[in-house]
């Protein structure tokens, strides 16, 4: 799923092409993707766009008469752009919808049979309020203080608590495991089981992260649009890392698998060398579930 870091930089291609242009029309080529019905969809076509905005891992496309286009790309939702031409493009079968803008196509695709990518027609600061999960968001938050509060204020491990949008705004699997690995600590953890050292260790390493992520994904895509939006980066620490080598102790990387996820970890660095019980595997092996990487 793009998060914190691919949603700034496509925001950010998108705004060098579409604002201040008119979008001329609107195809939906899936019924699952619109979920309003008021405004209607067409309430959109020939306007212009004048404001674009992040909201949480939402784009949020502003269009004149106060009208917003909110897209949710999900885990397998992406986003193209095609430069108007003579050229015709061809239309796949991953195709959502295509909002065809007087300069070019921006193109909404998602890979897989599940239909998850949303977009919502809405009017207003209150339109996009109720859209608002409220997690707070970590680079503007000017000290810890915030970020301790809503990081404690329930006892969940801590790879929770980091991917919640209701505590923390942009964050998902991904990187909050390169978070984790920067901060040196259980993604298992209980958060009021952390010490204020633990706490601020922690803040640091979200900054530092999200920070470095933009800037890295800033300077790969240049004056170009991001198209190699993926959720395992050439440069991760452990996220997607399995078994391969930690880049800071050279033990290799572990994982929790659950469900669609993963959580990925470096044992020595994180767990003091405690190899986290697997929901799955670890319930077949029992007793003989490892408990130590050396194991």
């Amino acid at each position: 799923m793009p998060e914190y870091p691919d949603i700034v930089v496509y925001i950010e291609a998108l705004e060098s092409r579409i604002r201040g242009r008119r979008l001329r029309r609107v195809h939906i080529a899936s019924p699952f993707l619109l979920r309003t019905a008021v405004p209607p969809i067409s309430s959109v076509e020939n306007k212009s766009v004048v404001e674009l905005r992040r909201l949480g891992k939402r784009i949020c496309i502003g269009m004149e008469d106060n009208l917003w286009l909110v897209l949710h790309l999900m885990i397998a939702g992406r986003l193209h752009w095609k430069e108007r031409s003579t050229t015709v493009v061809k239309r796949s079968k991953r195709d959502l919808a295509v909002f065809e803008f007087e300069n070019g196509l921006l193109i909404l695709t998602e890979a897989g049979s599940q239909r998850r990518a949303s977009l919502h027609i809405v009017v207003g600061e209150a339109g996009l309020r109720d859209l608002n999960p409220g997690g707070l968001e970590i680079l503007e938050s000017k000290d810890s203080k915030g970020f301790a509060a809503a990081l404690q204020s329930a006892n969940h491990t801590l790879k929770r608590a980091l991917t919640d949008p209701r505590l923390f705004s942009g964050i998902g699997n991904a990187y909050s495991d390169e978070i984790l690995f920067a901060a040196q600590l259980s993604p298992v953890k209980l958060t009021q089981k952390l010490t204020s050292h633990e706490v601020e260790r922690l803040y640091a390493a979200t900054h530092n992260t999200l920070t470095e992520w933009v800037e890295r994904l800033r300077k790969e895509t240049g004056a170009g649009f991001p198209e190699g939006v993926t959720a395992f980066r050439e440069g991760m620490a452990v996220h997607g890392r399995y078994k391969l080598p930690c880049p800071r102790c050279g033990v290799r990387i572990q994982r929790i698998r659950y469900a669609t996820n993963e959580t990925n970890y470096c044992p020595a660095c994180q767990t003091s060398g405690k190899l986290l019980a697997d929901r799955a595997l670890s319930r077949i092996l029992r007793d003989d579930w490892p408990k130590t990487a050396d194991e």
